[in-house]
């Protein structure tokens, strides 16, 4: 703790230092910080300090910038929750990782966060890209990704519009939540309202589907009532059609302040020809993190699951 604290604090100061300055946001102090720090101009580095130390460090800046500023969409996925989809992710293809490398993508990248969170949890093993709208939250992302040393190619654009990515063997995504503004671009996914505004959460399970390899599978961070909204019955549908489900897994409520944004892990599998449709779905919920011999048995329970199927 003590590397993370003192790395986090010659950050924070050096970024409120230029926010009072040079009259910018504390985000954008951080992010002047870190591409210096990557360009040799300062050297914020502890001795023996793990990648996981840096991504922790740069986090905590980072949340606190964020909750200076008051844009909505500048939010972070919670450790918690990126730890438990690098366990799934690493569960689902343990047999492969043994052998080689798999390509995953975040298609709502944000600061990266989840997708650096699970690619130092399964360090060495992935190839990933991300996909980021933000032009700020992007470069905290490309900055946080080289300080971890971990190879992520990232795009900035709108995700939901064609991407020159190829098929990847995973997805990994917190979705974004609430209405996409640009209904000519909806209109082209099977997932679309039937009028008025289509839910962007929605058109990311689409457009990720159509990015993942036939057998791959998506691990989403999405509302726990995501099939039971009144844009759920073209979700439901577009689901039968291209993917099974394989999990849903309720999350914990005392992680979220608001019951309204209580979210599940939902894991999906893309269809394909060699592939079949899971014996059975794995519906659990996460216990309280604190009680260790609950969680013991949720995590025995998920075991034996992927071990049947």
């Amino acid at each position: 703790m003590e590397k993370i604290e003192k790395l986090f604090a010659m950050l924070n100061e050096r970024a409120e230092k230029l926010e009072k300055e040079h009259n910018i946001t504390l985000l954008e102090g951080i992010l002047d910080g870190l591409e210096a720090w990557l360009d040799g101009e300062v050297d914020f580095s502890q001795a023996d300090a793990t990648k996981e130390d840096v991504r922790k460090a740069i986090q905590i800046a980072v949340l606190k910038g964020m909750r200076k500023g008051s844009q909505p969409n500048h939010q972070m996925t919670p450790d918690t929750l990126g730890l438990l989809v690098g366990y799934f992710v690493e569960q689902i293809f343990v047999e492969r990782l043994e052998k080689e490398k798999i390509s995953i993508m975040d298609p709502a990248v944000g600061t990266g966060n989840l997708l650096l969170t699970v690619m130092n949890l399964l360090d060495g093993k992935i190839e990933a890209t991300g996909v980021e709208v933000d032009e700020l939250l992007i470069r905290l992302a490309a900055a946080t990704a080289d300080l971890t040393e971990q190879p992520v190619s990232l795009f900035r654009q709108d995700a939901l519009q064609d991407l020159l990515v190829d098929p990847v063997d995973a997805i990994v995504c917190d979705l974004p939540v609430g209405y996409y503004p640009n209904e000519d671009v909806a209109l082209d996914y099977e997932v679309c309202a039937p009028e008025g505004m289509s839910y962007a959460h929605h058109l990311f399970i689409e457009q990720s589907v159509n990015y993942t390899k036939d057998g791959g599978y998506l691990f989403f961070l999405a509302p726990t009532h995501l099939f039971e909204s009144e844009q759920s019955k073209q979700l439901h549908k577009y689901i039968q059609k291209h993917a099974w489900i394989q999990a849903i897994i309720q999350l914990p409520d005392t992680m979220f302040a608001n019951k309204a944004h209580e979210k599940s892990i939902v894991i999906l599998q893309k269809q394909g020809e060699n592939f079949k449709a899971p014996k059975e779905v794995l519906l659990a919920k996460v216990p309280n993190m604190q009680n260790k011999q609950a969680l013991a048995m949720f995590f025995e329970k998920v075991k034996m699951w992927q071990e049947e199927k």
